[in-house]
C-alpha cells in the first residue's frame, strides 16, 4: 500500500514518462515525510537534479525562518488550498526553482500538507547525506573537547564506517553529564556519562532499600 502511494508522489512529482518505476533511496525514513521524501529523491534521481533540489529547498527552509511572513502563509491552515498552490507557482517562477522542486510545493499545498513542509526537507538531507556516503555522529562531553581529543575520537569513531563512508562530527556540550560521553552515531548509541552511572547506581540503591 506505501509502496502504491509512494509510486502515486513519484508520478506527482516527476515529469519523466518513466515515474511509475521507483528510484529507492539509500536509507528509509519513516512517516508521512519519509514518503514525500522517497518520491522527490526517486524524481530527483531521475532528472539528475538531487543536489540542485537540495540546495534550493535548503534555501528555502531558510527563507521560512527570516521570512515571518511566508512562514505565516506556509503554517496558516485557513488559507485556500489553490491559493497556495497558485503563490507558490509563482515564488517557484521568480526564483527559477528546477521543476522537481517546483513541483514537491505545489504537491504539499495541494493536499493540505504544508505543515510537513520542514520534516520533508530534513527527511530529504537524511537521504542525500546517505546518498554522499556521510554518516552522522553526535558527541555530547561535559567539558569541551579540544583539538588532540577530538582528533583521536574521530580516529576511533571512523573504525566503525565502510572504505566508502565519510564521518560528520558534531561536538555539544552539557555540564549536566558530570562527565564521559554519550556518543550516536549512525543507528549506534552508547551513553558513557558519569550522570549515567550515577543514575544507575542510584536505582539499584533505591531497589535494594
Amino acid at each position: 500500500m506505501h509502496l502504491m502511494k509512494t509510486n502515486m508522489l513519484v508520478r506527482s512529482l516527476s515529469n519523466s514518462a518513466t515515474a511509475a518505476q521507483m528510484v529507492k533511496p539509500p536509507v528509509q525514513v519513516f512517516g508521512l515525510e519519509g514518503r514525500y521524501a522517497a518520491a522527490l529523491y526517486s524524481a530527483a534521481s531521475k532528472s539528475k537534479t538531487l543536489d540542485t533540489v537540495e540546495k534550493e529547498l535548503n534555501s528555502f527552509k531558510q527563507s521560512i525562518k527570516t521570512d515571518p511572513k511566508l512562514k505565516e502563509f506556509i503554517i496558516n491552515p485557513t488559507l485556500k488550498r489553490s491559493l497556495k498552490v497558485d503563490a507558490l507557482k509563482q515564488v517557484a517562477s521568480k526564483t527559477n526553482l528546477c521543476p522537481t522542486t517546483s513541483n514537491l510545493l505545489g504537491l504539499l499545498a495541494e493536499n493540505g500538507r504544508l505543515d510537513k513542509l520542514e520534516a520533508v526537507i530534513n527527511a530529504f538531507k537524511i537521504m542525500m547525506a546517505a546518498h554522499r556516503g556521510e554518516v552522522t555522529c553526535e558527541v555530547i562531553t561535559a567539558n569541551p573537547l579540544d583539538a588532540e581529543q577530538k582528533q583521536n575520537l574521530e580516529a576511533a569513531l571512523k573504525k566503525f564506517l565502510k572504505p566508502n563512508e565519510t564521518l560528520q562530527l558534531t561536538a555539544t556540550v552539557d555540564p549536566s553529564l558530570i562527565g564521559g560521553m554519550v556518543v550516536s552515531i549512525a543507528d549506534k548509541y552508547v551513553d558513557m556519562s558519569v550522570a549515567s552511572k550515577v543514575k544507575k547506581y542510584t536505582e539499584l540503591i533505591s531497589a535494594a532499600i
